[in-house]
């Protein structure tokens, strides 16, 4: 047995001490009148009590309330409470010092002992003396309540220990009574409120031969023990009507100043003047154990309540500590746990869940000292045992066949043997480690001694480290050592190794110290080291190698590479021994086995981000919910900040996030709900940075800073804001700006009227004079009353007057032109998940059915370029199926159907005049009035409405004159539409006109009605873009460059209800025009059929633009796996690569991103291009609908009147070849 050191403190002496049921807490009460609260797991004082005067005797906690009693040589018992830190009142009564004071387990009282010879129980919530129990003739030394029965011991200098009935005291306290709340906190004098037979002497003790220091009940048994200055330890045992001495405990050699009761084992404790703690055996009273201090004796000793901790008081401080390893031996194979349990051994099915005894390990070393490790043989279903008892044994146990029936316990003392440490190292044969003579031995399973050999140094404990290997732990180091060769394989310095952990494919091994976990690889090649301040209990690995490991009060992981975190925080020390998925496994001190659930997502999601497993990263992203200032400050100090971004609610840490990942769209928006000086200084210097003047501009004008905001303009040579800054100097009477501007502006005159409003004559006429502003000058000088001989000029400057530079080109966008780079994997799956619904999309509605953007059932003329790519030696040839059958409406390209349209309009025009001549025949018809239609032309601008009233004329010239529409025969299919539709009409009651089916259905009056809406604009999103998208995905390049053709056409006759449908059909218009652009390059790209030099290099071209057109993210996907392909067929590797990493960005799916990955890691060994093509990514271009040639910024260009697509100037006056309706620069 030893003595397991948990706490040690430096201090006066310390004559009372104290556990807290629940925290790690300890009160030592000092004989110089202090009070210490330490906690005794972190090692640090927490709070001083100091208003006692002279030495404090008695301390106690109160088993629930937040309290605790204190009494001391001044003869006051002072209740406190320790979370306000004050003296909450004091119980005077004693006359003399007082030694104990002890809360009631129950009820609300105090016990008091004191050398006025008499023991007082006090009530503390009424503040009174309830009781006081004279007898003794002497000092009472002690005085406890029984913990569960209505008893009192007490022990004094009358060399008595007495057993107080306090039955009756409780009865009489339980008693109905009226009490107010007042009546709480109100101080009562002390005194015998009750009869004597309240409390009686039960039994009277007699037979130490001095004075009594210390007596206490057992917590369980009809058991007291006492000490005394006689220096012996009695036991006296008591029934109902008497108590006798049991045995007497001799050994010390001074005073005993307390005993006590082992609260789990059969043992008692004694400490002595002596300056010893002695443990002795409660069946046999014999000393088992003695420790011994040099210079300090020892006055007080006492027990934790619920825990197996004991502490004692002495000279010179206090010792928390504890007999006994508490750490159960264990060992896991398979899904079973082999571990002792109170000296049986147990099996734990995890399955399961049952638990079995198989069989008593109690004579192996000492029924007091548990097992220090377990060993396990699956082959031979033996377990080899070690007890650290008297130096160290072993034993080696065969397992029963059965585990039913009576528990067998093992009598074979050959299978015995000494030895520090012994583990299996193959299947027949198992090491043992003599420390005394640092020799191993091998033995075999009969326990026969095979071979031995010395250590390669002093080793301090050996662990298990494969087949035929150890590991050896030295005061410095880990040493592992080959058995067959008897050689060190490799060495790593670290100090005080206790436990080894491996993980379960033996590639790493956690070596676990006092306050240090370091983990390293088979070979001992060290990965990383963590250090924790509290004591590290035990670790396990979980199935991705992430290490798992508890302290006293956390469970914490760490990662191979150095991170680490807490999972969860602990109430009581447990040891860990499987992880499965997100449930943990441990041995409690009870040697019970626990299941606790845990939450893995924290450190799976940082392995994922070091292992660059940006898919599992994306993954936890959108199915967990990460949050914590931890995680946003780790993917900043990883590099990360994009992601981070994507974690934070709070504006102020978006702001700087996005500051740090150069996202100014985030950060402006969050600067506009903080809307603050600061942020918008911040953003405004990191828009400069940027070469955003149109933030820059916003910044300077949210702080009014009118001189950088005059500067900018001029930077910009945007004199129309330099103007208007000019005329808000002049209204803030701002002289500086106001003449900064003018200087800007060249604006002479200005400031000679500023100097001339500001008094300033001299320098208004050098102005002027410097000028050539000759009337000027005149007219200041009159103002001035001189003459130009009373003014004396210097010599007038030769060289012409630097003037300020203006604009050579005027820029339709001030922001510097930005180079196209590649967007992090995370922002492009980002983005992507907001173009997939995110609430905040600005066009939702055109977004896409999931069914058609998995691009791997992307069909039709996709599959065509699935050829071999040559990424292995085998041909790869990917066959896709195509549909036998497609729609009729999409194969049919007819321009049929226009000879009808013409005969429904002579037939309407002949039914129409026959009615009026029937009329005519029958009736004068009264004058011609306005038909409705015929308003519908003068209350509206648009072509639409003059469509619907019939009138086509004016509706060409509105289309040429508003888009520049110069071809209308593609529009006649929608011209006869719209009016036939408007012709619709609900008949009204008999003899009355029909009423016209009208925008406006709450208009009453026919005056300002509009004909009803063809086109709806949520019908061409809900209905023709996602036929569109559909058939682009699904490969029917034809069909769907007519579908968006057909599109395109529509929107001229669509009419929108608010500002923000106006605005998401001008983007509408955009989606058209790109996906019309792309399908054009790619038909033909596809129509490039030759091998030719030219051929491919053309074809490649096509390619590479297509790639660079504005599409929803899966189609983007298909388009740079076109461009992928194709230059990797051309063996442009460099190109092909640039492809691949934009693809990837994308987040394809997991075939198409192997296949990027495939051709990118076979272009990163051959970078080089083999064909010279006009296409440059860096450089922003756009690309000429006609002739397919890029136009990179700058160059001159120009644009359709409607669709706005992009042509080379030579093309001038041509009909748009997108559109095919409007003209080319109009």
């Amino acid at each position: 047995m030893q003595m397991l050191t948990k706490f040690e403190s430096k201090s006066n002496r310390v004559k009372g001490v104290a556990f807290h049921h629940k925290r790690p807490w300890i009160l030592a009460s000092l004989h110089n009148g202090c009070i210490q609260l330490w906690d005794y797991r972190m090692g640090t004082l927490l709070e001083r009590f100091e208003e006692h005067d002279g030495p404090v005797r008695g301390i106690s906690f109160h088993p629930t309330q937040p309290l605790f009693v204190s009494g001391g040589d001044d003869y006051k018992i002072k209740v406190w409470n320790y979370k306000t830190r004050r003296c909450l009142f004091t119980l005077n009564g004693h006359l003399d010092y007082v030694r104990t004071v002890f809360f009631h387990h129950e009820l609300p009282w105090i016990i008091s002992a004191s050398d006025d010879q008499t023991i007082r129980i006090w009530n503390w919530q009424s503040r009174n003396c309830i009781a006081i129990l004279t007898g003794h003739n002497h000092y009472v030394m002690c005085a406890q309540f029984h913990p569960k029965t209505d008893l009192i011991v007490s022990a004094s200098m009358d060399q008595t220990v007495r057993v107080w009935d306090i039955t009756g005291l409780r009865k009489k306290s339980q008693a109905p009574a009226t009490m107010m709340m007042e009546d709480l906190y109100k101080a009562g004098p002390g005194g015998d409120m009750f009869g004597t037979t309240d409390v009686m002497v039960k039994y009277v003790l007699e037979g130490h031969d001095h004075g009594v220091n210390w007596a206490s009940f057992h917590p369980t048994l009809p058991l007291i023990v006492s000490a005394g200055d006689d220096r012996q330890v009695k036991l006296w045992r008591m029934n109902d009507t008497k108590a006798w001495e049991v045995d007497s405990c001799r050994g010390h050699y001074n005073n005993v100043s307390s005993a006590i009761f082992h609260p789990r084992q059969d043992l008692l404790l004694s400490d002595s003047e002596d300056k010893t703690i002695r443990v002795w055996d409660l069946t046999k009273r014999t000393a088992i154990a003695t420790f011994r201090r040099d210079h300090d004796r020892f006055w007080v000793l006492t027990s934790h309540p619920e825990l197996n901790l004991f502490a004692a008081g002495h000279d010179s401080g206090l010792i928390v500590f504890k007999l006994e390893r508490e750490r159960p031996a264990f060992q896991i194979s398979n899904n079973e746990l082999y571990y002792v349990k109170r000296n049986i051994l147990h099996i734990h099915d995890f399955p399961s869940t049952a638990d079995q005894e198989v069989m008593s390990v109690r004579k192996l070393g000492s029924p007091f000292v548990a097992p220090r490790t377990l060993s396990y043989n699956p082959a031979e279903r033996a377990v080899l045992l070690t007890s650290p008892f008297e130096g160290g044994s072993y034993e080696l146990y065969r397992l029963p066949r059965s585990l039913g029936g009576t528990l067998q316990e093992p009598s074979d003392d050959a299978m015995k043997g000494t030895g520090h440490a012994a583990l299996f190292i193959a299947r027949n044969r198992f090491a043992v480690f003599d420390k005394n003579s640092q020799t191993i031995q091998i033995r075999d399973l009969s326990n026969k001694e095979t071979r031995s050999f010395g250590t390669p140094g002093p080793v301090t404990d050996i662990f298990f480290a494969g087949p035929s290997t150890l590991l050896m732990a030295t005061a410095n180091s880990v040493i592992l050592f080959d058995i067959q060769q008897r050689r060190i394989v490799s060495e790593l310095a670290v100090a005080n190794v206790k436990y080894v952990v491996w993980s379960n494919d033996m590639s790493m091994v956690a070596l676990l110290s006092k306050h240090t976990v370091t983990m390293a690889t088979n070979e001992l090649k060290q990965t990383c080291q963590i250090n924790e301040t509290i004591r590290i209990k035990s670790a396990a690995w979980d199935e991705s190698n992430v290490l798992i490991y508890c302290t006293l009060n956390h469970i914490k992981y760490a990662l191979t590479e150095g991170d680490n975190g807490i999972i969860r925080t602990l109430e009581q020390p447990i040891y860990l021994t499987r992880i499965k998925g997100k449930k943990l496994y441990a041995l409690d001190r009870d040697g019970k086995v626990n299941e606790i659930s845990f939450d893995p997502t924290e450190y799976r999601f940082k392995l994922a981000l070091i292992k660059k497993q940006y898919e599992e990263v994306l993954h936890i992203i959108r199915t967990s919910n990460l949050v914590g200032q931890s995680i946003i400050a780790y993917l900043q100090k990883k590099g990360y900040p994009e992601i981070a971004l994507h974690f934070v609610r709070d504006d102020k840490t978006r702001f700087e996030l996005a500051l740090e990942c150069g996202n100014l769209e985030v950060a402006l928006e969050t600067a506009k709900a903080m809307n603050k000086p600061d942020y918008w200084t911040k953003l405004s210097a990191e828009a400069l940075r940027h070469g955003n003047y149109k933030i820059v501009e916003l910044c300077y004008q949210r702080t009014k800073k009118m001189d950088k905001l005059s500067f900018l303009y001029l930077l910009e040579g945007n004199d129309t804001n330099l103007r208007r800054m000019l005329e808000i100097a002049q209204l803030q009477k701002d002289p500086m700006l106001r003449f900064q501007n003018s200087i800007y502006l060249g604006d002479v005159k200005e400031r000679i009227q500023l100097m001339k409003d500001m008094g300033q004559l001299p320098l208004a006429y050098l102005t002027a004079k410097t000028h050539g502003l000759v009337e000027e000058a005149e007219s200041i000088l009159k103002l001035a009353n001189k003459t130009e001989e009373d003014v004396e000029l210097p010599e007038p400057c030769k060289e012409k007057l630097e003037s300020i530079p203006k604009p050579a080109v005027e820029l339709e966008d001030t922001n510097w032109p930005l180079l196209t780079v590649s967007k992090s994997f995370f922002e492009g799956a980002f983005i992507q998940q907001q173009d997939k619904g995110s609430a905040v999309a600005p066009l939702s509605g055109f977004t896409y059915n999931d069914q058609i953007d998995n691009i791997e059932e992307a069909g039709g003329d996709w599959g065509d370029d699935n050829d071999d790519l040559g990424l292995t030696q085998k041909n790869q040839e990917t066959t896709r199926s195509r549909r036998e059958s497609e729609d009729e409406d999409e194969e049919d390209q007819g321009d049929g159907g226009w000879d009808d349209d013409d005969d429904i309009k002579a037939a309407l025009d002949a039914e129409m005049g026959n009615v009026a001549a029937k009329e005519t025949a029958e009736f004068v018809a009264p004058t011609e009035g306005v038909s409705e239609a015929a308003l519908w032309i003068q209350n509206s601008n648009l072509a639409v409405d003059h469509i619907a009233a019939g009138s086509f004329d004016s509706a060409m010239q509105l289309l040429n004159i508003q888009k520049g529409i110069i071809r209308f025969e593609p529009l006649k299919a929608h011209f006869l539409a719209i009016y036939q539709a408007s012709r619709i009409s609900v008949p009204g009651v008999s003899s009355s006109i029909p009423y016209h089916l009208r925008r406006q259905p709450e208009t009453s009056s026919h005056r300002h009605s509009l004909p009803v809406v063809v086109y709806p604009f949520k019908g061409l999103v809900d209905t023709q873009l996602q036929q569109g998208y559909r058939l682009f995905t699904s490969g029917k390049l034809a069909a769907a460059a007519q579908q968006f053709k057909s599109l395109l056409h529509s929107i001229l006759f669509t009419i929108t209800s608010n500002e923000s449908e106006s605005s998401e059909l001008t983007q509408l218009i955009e989606i058209c025009r790109e996906y019309l652009l792309g399908l054009a390059m790619e038909q033909k790209r596809r129509s490039v059929t030759g091998q030719t030099t030219e051929d491919m290099k053309r074809a490649l071209e096509l390619a590479a633009y297509f790639a660079h057109c504005h599409l929803q993210t899966p189609h983007m996907q298909l388009a740079l796996r076109q461009a992928t392909k194709q230059a990797f067929r051309a063996k442009n590797f460099i190109t092909a690569s640039q492809f691949a990493t934009r693809l990837l960005e994308l987040a394809p799916p997991r075939t198409v991103a192997d296949e990027a990955r495939k051709i990118q890691s076979v272009c990163e060994r051959t970078l080089t291009d083999e064909l010279s093509f006009n296409y440059d990514q860096y450089n922003p271009f756009d690309v000429c609908a006609i002739s397919y040639i890029p136009i990179y910024r700058g160059s001159p260009k120009v644009n359709c009147g409607y669709c706005k697509a992009t042509y080379l100037p030579e093309y001038e006056g041509r009909v748009c070849s997108l559109c095919e309706i409007a003209k080319i620069g109009s």
